[in-house]
């Protein structure tokens, strides 16, 4: 059976780049007979906020999507994330990373523009144990030589893994109990989550997940990264460009189930579709 479903952060309000992604997540179930299943990914302790889990659900509902089962809280999950973690440590794949931000940031001030920078390593091999706050970071070299090779299928076209080009990426934060990768692999198996359908713009976490699939013996799902939604101006739909939120779209009077269907029939209001 198809399973799909839908994971956003309460961080902020969705925005029409959101309501793309969970239509055709919720499309792509119920056009099989499957199950679409909505995920609150509530881990950012410091940065999620409650307000906005109702919002997320009547943004749903004014959208015409509904979701199968009850709704699941990442910040329920967390002995999940620490047995995953500690299975990862005693294989010895993760150490102790003592680096603040400002530190990462200058060592990677050589990246080249525009790339994402990546971990260079600096506590690798550290043996250090102190009080100073620290996250834990999965040795990649270490843990690909342990897998080998890896592929995955991304809209039925089989992709080559690549998890050394994302650095030794962290798994559990200073101020988080685990990282978006590590949690959300571990829900996505744990949900029996068959195809996983999200943005462009997180096709390269896709190389860490299909990672830690492998090394916690879980299952890999089908992937569907769609392009993103982009506006008028040519930017992406995204809070950080302003992009209008659904919560202000339906309490000015707009017809959800009219922009549904505009999205369904590759129209956004007052621009292109896709990028």
């Amino acid at each position: 059976m198809i399973v799909s479903r839908f994971a956003p952060s309460p961080t902020g309000r969705l925005h029409l780049g959101h309501a793309w992604s969970a239509i055709l997540a919720h499309d792509l179930a119920r056009s099989r007979g499957g199950r679409f299943l909505l995920r609150i990914e509530d881990i950012d302790g410091t940065r999620s906020r409650p307000e906005h889990i109702g919002t997320i659900k009547d943004d749903l509902t004014w959208l015409g999507l509904s979701w199968d089962g009850p709704v699941v809280h990442q910040s329920d999950r967390l002995p999940a994330y620490a047995a995953a973690l500690d299975r990862l440590r005693d294989m010895g794949l993760l150490y102790r990373c003592y680096c603040t931000r400002a530190e990462i940031a200058a060592a990677s001030l050589s990246a080249p523009h525009g790339a994402e920078p990546v971990y260079p390593g600096t506590c690798r091999g550290r043996d250090e144990t102190s009080d100073r706050p620290f996250c834990w970071r999965i040795d990649m070299a270490q843990a690909v030589e342990r897998v080998g090779p890896l592929t995955w299928h991304d809209h039925g076209q089989l992709i080559r893994a690549d998890p050394l080009s994302a650095g030794d990426v962290v798994l559990a934060r200073k101020d988080a109990p685990a990282s978006y990768h590590l949690a959300v692999t571990v829900d996505d198996a744990w949900q029996n989550v068959s195809d996983v359908v999200r943005g462009r713009d997180l096709f390269a976490a896709t190389h860490v997940h299909r990672l830690l699939q492998e090394l916690l013996e879980l299952p890999t799902p089908h992937y569907h990264h769609h392009d993103l939604l982009i506006g008028a101006d040519g930017q992406r739909l995204a809070k950080r460009h302003g992009a209008p939120t659904l919560a202000a779209m339906r309490e000015s009077g707009v017809d959800g189930l009219v922009i549904a269907a505009d999205l369904r029939a590759g129209r956004v209001p007052n621009g292109p579709l896709t990028a």
